[in-house]
C-alpha cells in the first residue's frame, strides 16, 4: 500500500456516499409520485409533462457540467449541486400544496442539481479508480442502486404511516442539503480541478473528440438497454405472457437484482480480463437474455432471460464513464459529454418502445433493443484505456505498465 492509501480509502467511501445519496434523493421523490398526482389531480398526460421537467433540467445542465467542474472542482461542484437539488426538492414539496407551477420549477431545479452532480461524482469516481489501480466504478453505480432501493423503501414506509408527501420530501431535502456538502470533504481533489491536473483548455473541446463521442455512443447503447429494461420489462411480461401484475413486478425485480450483482462483482472480472473482452462477453449475454424474454415462449423462460439481460447490461454505463475519465486532465469535459449523450437514451428509449409497442406489441417492440446492444458491441473497442506515459496497452485492452511507469 502507498502512503496515499488512507486518503484513497476515505475518498472511496466519500464517492460511495454521494452515489448512494443521489439515488436516495431521486427515489424518495419517485416513491411519492402517485400521491403528487392525486394531490394535483393530474391526468396521465399532464403527469408525464410535469415529470419531464426533471429530465429537461438534467439534459440542459450536463453539457456544461465539464465547465463547472473545471472551475469549481468535483467536491465543490457536488456540494453546490446538492444544495440546488435540495432547494428544488423543497420547492416541489411545497408546490404539492400550492399548484403545478412550483412543482415544475422545483423539479427543473432538481434535474439541474442531480445532472451536474452525476457528472461530478463520476469524474471523482474515475480519479479514485485510477488512484487505486483497479476497477471500482461499477460498484459506485451499484451504490446508486442501493440508494434508490433505500429511498423507495422509505417512501413506502412514509405512505404506510400516513406521512404527507410534503413533509417527507422536505425532510429528504434537508438531509441532502446537509449530507451532500459533508460527504465530499474526503474527495481527492477538493480544489480547482483545472489547477489540480494542469488543465489549460476548455472542457467544451471534448465535444470535438472522435474517441469521446464514440464512448458516448457506446454509453447511449448501454443506457438504452438498461432503460428499456427499467421502463418496459414488467409491462412486456404482463402484456406478452399474460402474467399477473405481481409476477411482472417480480420479473423486473430479477432484472434489477442481476444488474446490481453484476455491478458489485464485475470489477474483479474487469481487472482480470480487461474492459473490452468483458463488455463484449456481457453484450452477448444481454442479447441472449433479450432473446429469451421476447421469444422464450413462457414466463419462466422470460424470467431467466431477464436475469441474463440484467447481468449483461450491468457494466456498460460505468465502464463507459471510466473510459471517459482515463486522462484526469480532461476527465471533466469528457465525462460531461459521455453522460449527456448517454442520458439522451433515457429520454429517447421509453417513447420509442411505446410507439413500436402500439404497432407490434410491447414484447416484440423490445427486439429493437437487441440492435442497440449489437451497435454497442461493434464499437466497444473504443473503451480500451489510454496508455499513460511509459505504458503499453495489452491486447485485451488492459494497460500493461512498464517497470518505470507509476502504478495505475
Amino acid at each position: 500500500m502507498t502512503a496515499e492509501a488512507p486518503d484513497l480509502r476515505r475518498a472511496t467511501l466519500a464517492v460511495y456516499a454521494v452515489f448512494m445519496l443521489s439515488g436516495f434523493a431521486f427515489a424518495s421523490w419517485a416513491s411519492r409520485i402517485p400521491q403528487v398526482r392525486d394531490a394535483l389531480e393530474l391526468s396521465p398526460r399532464a403527469l408525464g409533462l410535469v415529470l419531464l421537467a426533471i429530465a429537461t433540467g438534467s439534459v440542459l445542465s450536463m453539457p456544461l457540467a465539464g465547465v463547472v467542474i473545471a472551475r469549481l472542482g468535483t467536491a465543490r461542484t457536488v456540494a453546490v449541486m446538492a444544495l440546488i437539488a435540495a432547494v428544488g426538492l423543497a420547492t416541489a414539496a411545497i408546490g404539492i400544496r400550492v399548484g403545478v407551477a412550483p412543482v415544475v420549477v422545483g423539479l427543473f431545479l432538481l434535474g439541474i442539481g442531480v445532472g451536474t452532480w452525476d457528472v461530478a461524482m463520476n469524474v471523482e469516481g474515475t480519479a479514485v479508480e485510477l488512484g487505486l489501480g483497479r476497477a471500482i466504478m461499477p460498484r459506485f453505480h451499484a451504490g446508486f442502486s442501493i440508494g434508490t432501493v433505500a429511498g423507495a423503501l422509505l417512501g413506502s414506509v412514509m405512505v404506510a404511516l400516513g406521512v404527507s408527501a410534503t413533509a417527507h420530501e422536505l425532510a429528504v431535502a434537508l438531509l441532502v442539503a446537509v449530507a451532500g456538502p459533508v460527504s465530499v470533504r474526503s474527495f481527492l481533489a477538493p480544489g480547482d480541478a483545472s489547477e489540480e491536473h494542469g488543465e489549460t483548455r476548455s472542457p467544451l473541446r471534448a465535444w470535438t473528440e472522435p474517441r469521446t463521442l464514440l464512448i458516448g455512443l457506446f454509453v447511449f447503447a448501454a443506457a438504452f438497454t438498461e432503460g428499456t429494461g427499467n421502463d418496459w420489462l414488467g409491462v412486456a411480461t404482463i402484456d406478452g405472457y399474460g402474467a399477473a401484475p405481481a409476477l411482472g413486478s417480480l420479473t423486473f425485480a430479477i432484472f434489477l437484482a442481476a444488474m446490481t450483482l453484476g455491478r458489485w462483482f464485475g470489477p474483479a472480472v474487469l481487472d482480470r480480463r480487461g474492459r473490452v473482452p468483458t463488455v463484449r462477453i456481457l453484450a452477448v449475454i444481454a442479447l441472449a437474455g433479450l432473446a429469451l424474454v421476447v421469444y422464450g415462449g413462457s414466463l419462466a423462460v422470460a424470467m431467466a432471460g431477464a436475469a441474463l439481460w440484467g447481468l449483461g447490461t450491468a457494466l456498460g454505463f460505468p465502464v463507459g464513464m471510466s473510459a471517459a475519465g482515463d486522462d484526469p486532465r480532461h476527465a471533466a469535459g469528457r465525462v460531461s459529454v459521455v453522460a449527456t449523450v448517454g442520458y439522451v437514451a433515457f429520454l429517447a428509449g421509453p417513447p420509442l418502445i411505446g410507439f413500436l409497442g402500439e404497432e407490434v406489441g410491447t414484447l416484440r417492440a423490445l427486439t429493437v433493443t437487441g440492435g442497440v446492444v449489437a451497435l454497442g458491441l461493434m464499437i466497444s473497442g473504443v473503451l480500451r484505456p489510454l496508455p499513460a506515459a511509459g505504458e503499453a496497452t495489452a491486447p485485451g485492452g488492459t494497460p500493461a505498465p512498464a517497470t518505470s511507469a507509476p502504478p495505475r
